[in-house]
């Protein structure tokens, strides 16, 4: 076994797109999973705790976190060791805030650790990025803040944004789960010229408007024309909770990742009444929801080497 044969990696729950930032935008929030690795002489195990524990495939070669610990030695061209896999939930599955990202993150930066760290941050960033398909919930998970990827001539520029101290990001998480599948399989393949336009200028604002907290410039920039037009429609009460989130003081709402978590900006005076109003919002249609005022999470993914 390595010098560390045991090590605790925390990964915070993500919220990507941002409205008009589709693929390219995702923000670390202060919800987090918790994984603990630890080399063994046996069997792999993977033990699971948390209010969602039982949905989650505790056989083995089928979870994400274990996929994820074999990319790393794969990578690195050697056999995976044995190793025991405590997860604690923290972050709701399925809902939109990168459940699958912390596993992903999670898995890789264990892995790292347990290997006597080869590789660079970027380059488990890139596997990451490789595993997920596209880097807007991986890139926040692992490093943490809120930031924007774009390919580069070498590889992947990332771009951190910064987020104005006096911005809270409120997420309202319901009692039903939306595939990301699902949510994709809705969006056209071609957009207008219009629509193009539309989103660039509004991407342009929404990086000053997060930088400057300017509310005019929030409220315009949360629009966008390429997803969420088309997936709202998957999300029973979107216009219902958007109206009292915006009435009660919020710049306006998205659907956080492919939702059905839906997240809301606005300041630190009418958080809480934000708060109330999605909540009660969805629930005058029947819809029970955790809703809940949190950080941007600046540190990422955060290990302990045991």
């Amino acid at each position: 076994m390595s010098v560390n044969s045991s090590v605790t990696v925390t990964v915070p729950a993500t919220t990507a797109n941002l409205g008009a930032g589709f693929d390219c935008i995702g923000a670390a929030l202060t919800l987090h999973n918790n994984f603990k690795l630890t080399l063994v002489d046996g069997e792999t195990q993977i033990i699971v705790t948390g209010s969602e524990a039982a949905r989650v495939d505790n056989i083995y070669k089928d979870n994400l976190l274990y996929c994820a610990y074999v990319k790393l030695y794969e990578h690195l061209g050697q056999t995976p060791s044995p190793v025991k896999m405590e997860i604690g939930l923290g972050v709701p599955l399925a809902r939109g805030l990168g459940s699958s990202a912390t596993a992903i993150v999670g898995g890789l930066v264990g892995a790292n650790i347990l290997a006597g760290e080869p590789l660079t941050q970027s380059q488990v960033m890139d596997l990451a990025i490789s595993m997920e398909g596209h880097p807007d919930n991986v890139v926040p998970a692992l490093i943490g803040g809120c930031r924007l990827a774009a390919t580069g001539v070498n590889g992947w520029e990332i771009c951190d944004i910064p987020w104005h101290e006096s911005i809270v990001p409120v997420v309202a998480i319901p009692d039903f789960e939306l595939s990301t599948k699902e949510a994709r399989r809705v969006l056209p393949t071609e957009v207008s010229r219009a629509d193009a336009i539309f989103n660039i200028s509004h991407l342009g604002l929404l990086l000053r408007g997060l930088e400057t907290g300017k509310t005019s410039w929030l409220q315009a920039a949360l629009q966008d024309k390429l997803h969420q037009p088309y997936r709202k429609s998957l999300i029973n009460g979107y216009d219902a909770v958007s109206a009292a989130a915006i009435n009660a003081g919020a710049y306006g709402m998205v659907i956080s990742g492919a939702g059905p978590t839906l997240l809301a900006l606005t300041d630190t005076s009418h958080s809480l009444d934000v708060v109330a109003a999605m909540a009660t919002a969805w629930k005058e249609i029947g819809v029970a929801a955790q809703v809940r005022a949190l950080n941007i999470d600046n540190d990422g993914a955060r290990v302990i080497k045991d």
